[in-house]
């Protein structure tokens, strides 16, 4: 197989880039959405190869196909490219175009080709960093020490040897019924939508991490507050809420509630809204 149309919706970083373009690179294509957990702490490892190797013939092309709704909006895509420091080129993906090109099902998911634009390698989810590496390096004929790659805040690897909670939808073409809904909830195909101040969620889960994909919707600003086993965080509160639990809801993004400071144990979390409007998609975990 050999590299497909990049037919995008528009072009980030680049101008378009196609067969012409490309002929001689080595080409690494990373699909990913931006509120993806997964794909968050693969970001680290892609951001220093294309810094690493883009003067040895390597070109990352980011495709941001999205999963929700709300990420067909460019300008969170924009945001999104900024805030993670992506400076090679982005395809905007949202008729799904080169996501069927690729016949690709996963988030987020590599592609290595040549500088013939043949298909060397593919890589699915997280892991496996030091192998793409090494095939990167075969592909442009160079061989040297690896890149060095820590992530942090929600770039940080997952603690998993203590990870037992699984990504949880809460939509019903996905979801299930872990978590419990207390207040004026409408259930959608894809998210669970508060009408009436007040409302909360409460889910049990077992890790270092949990994170929440939310939006506001139309509305403006929806500030939050969160509990664990029916207290502050203190400590253990996330980037996006303060030590009281207190967070506010801005722009439709995975938000990290809690990064456990100590053991990690069975937990309940609880998040409740202030104002009507918050959309919530999915747990994660790390």
């Amino acid at each position: 197989m050999t590299l497909p149309a990049l037919a995008a919706t528009e072009w980030l970083n680049s101008e378009p880039l196609g067969r012409d373009e490309l002929r001689g690179r080595v080409v690494l294509v990373n699909f990913w959405t931006w509120t993806c957990i997964n794909w968050l702490r693969q970001e680290p490892y892609v951001r220093a190869w294309s810094q690493a190797y883009r003067e040895d013939g390597l070109v990352v092309i980011g495709v941001h196909t999205p999963e929700f709704s709300f990420e067909h909006d460019i300008e969170g895509v924009r945001r999104a490219t900024r805030e993670r420091g992506i400076d090679y080129p982005v395809a905007v993906d949202n008729d799904y175009d080169i996501w069927n090109a690729f016949a690709n099902r996963y988030w987020p998911a590599l592609y290595f080709l040549d500088g013939d634009g043949h298909f060397r390698d593919q890589h699915f989810g997280e892991g496996r960093y030091e192998q793409s590496e090494r095939t990167i390096q075969r592909l442009l004929g160079i061989e040297r020490e690896h890149v060095s790659v820590e992530g942090v805040g929600v770039e940080a690897p997952a603690d998993w040897d203590h990870l037992r909670t699984p990504e949880t939808y809460l939509g019903y073409l996905r979801g299930d019924s872990s978590g419990n809904l207390s207040g004026a909830w409408t259930v959608g195909a894809e998210n669970v939508t508060l009408q009436e101040a007040g409302g909360s969620i409460t889910f049990p889960f077992h890790a270092r991490d949990a994170h929440l994909v939310l939006s506001a919707g139309s509305r403006g600003p929806i500030p939050f507050r969160i509990r664990l086993d029916g207290e502050p965080p203190g400590p253990s509160h996330g980037g996006d809420v303060d030590a009281d639990g207190a967070g506010v809801l801005r722009e439709g993004r995975m938000y990290q509630l809690v990064r456990t400071h100590d053991t990690v144990r069975d937990r309940t979390l609880e998040i409740t809204f202030l104002e009507p409007g918050a959309e919530a998609y999915a747990f994660t975990f790390g």
